[in-house]
């Protein structure tokens, strides 16, 4: 079962006090519903075919005649089809649902309004398992002036939303992992919210571990590199027998580099500090192996040093 079906099962089980119902059901009629002569709704969702039954049914004591459909072609999935068709006009207008967007009544408080917006994402939502590979959150609708209008109202919610245009019809989306999180919670599925989390907050720890890990690889490789060039610069001038162009400081830690070709800057200042008794920074090692690099690169610019 897919993650945006778990959402919207949960979604179809909550309760809420008549008000609420009222605004619920506009959002799942007014986003969906095909209202020429009589009220048709059509849902792929079993869960969410019985939340409209049982609304129509306790709110305007009706029930709707349900037709069940296979698709066709590649779509094999049950449509439930359930449609109104005595006092259709009367229910619309109970719904506040008279023009593009809901009467005012239908949104008059937050409650009200989450109410709308869950019934709005249970017909038209959809949401990526937050396992796949990118987060994405979508509502999508056939009219350009009410997808505005749905697209502004999330934005009241500071969900960074966008609206896009796609082919016949319009894309309400959000991208953002946090965000997206904010909206279920906002909707009332907490069990979706706690399982979203979860997984978004094992990712992120697994794509902070794997770029600490890729960080430490490439500290090593950099190490790994400077410290052959350190020693091919060592063993050019003893090669070419400057050696004695040293000072003691800078064969001091010529010896100890050839001893330790592995260790960072860092390490070897340490390891002479301990084994020489003699302090030494990372920064005064540093400034020892530019001296060594200087006189290497004059070896190989003139061919020897005089």
């Amino acid at each position: 079962m897919s993650f945006a079906r778990n959402v919207k099962d949960e979604l179809a089980k909550i309760d809420t006090n008549e008000l609420a119902k009222i605004s619920e059901l506009s959002g799942i009629i007014h986003s969906s519903a095909d209202m020429q002569n009589k009220i048709t709704i059509t849902t792929e969702n079993n869960s969410v075919a019985r939340k409209v039954f049982s609304l129509i049914k306790e709110l305007y004591h009706i029930s709707p005649q349900i037709i069940v459909r296979k698709g066709y072609n590649y779509n094999k999935k049950r449509h439930y089809i359930l449609e109104i068709k005595d006092n259709y006009q009367k229910i619309l207008d109970n719904l506040g649902i008279k023009k593009a967007t809901p009467e005012d009544f239908i949104l008059a408080d937050d409650e009200l309004m989450r109410a709308y917006l869950r019934g709005v994402f249970m017909m038209n939502g959809s949401i990526n398992d937050p396992k796949t590979s990118r987060y994405h959150l979508e509502i999508n609708l056939n009219d350009a002036a009410y997808a505005s209008y749905i697209n502004e109202l999330l934005n009241n919610y500071d969900l960074n939303n966008k609206l896009l245009h796609r082919d016949n019809s319009y894309m309400v989306y959000m991208k953002e992992a946090e965000k997206i999180g904010d909206f279920l919670r906002m909707l009332g599925a907490f069990k979706a919210v706690m399982y979203y989390e979860d997984i978004r907050i094992y990712r992120d720890h697994k794509n902070m571990t794997n770029r600490l890990n890729n960080c430490e690889q490439a500290n090593a490789d950099k190490i790994i590199e400077t410290s052959n060039k350190q020693i091919k610069d060592i063993n050019l001038i003893k090669e070419k027998d400057l050696f004695d162009l040293l000072d003691e400081k800078e064969k001091t830690v010529c010896d100890y580099r050839l001893k330790y070709p592995d260790a960072s800057l860092l390490e070897l200042s340490e390891i002479i500090s301990l084994e020489t008794g003699n302090k030494l920074t990372k920064s005064g090692i540093y400034h020892r192996f530019n001296k060594i690099k200087n006189l290497a690169q004059k070896i190989r610019n003139k061919g020897r040093v005089k």
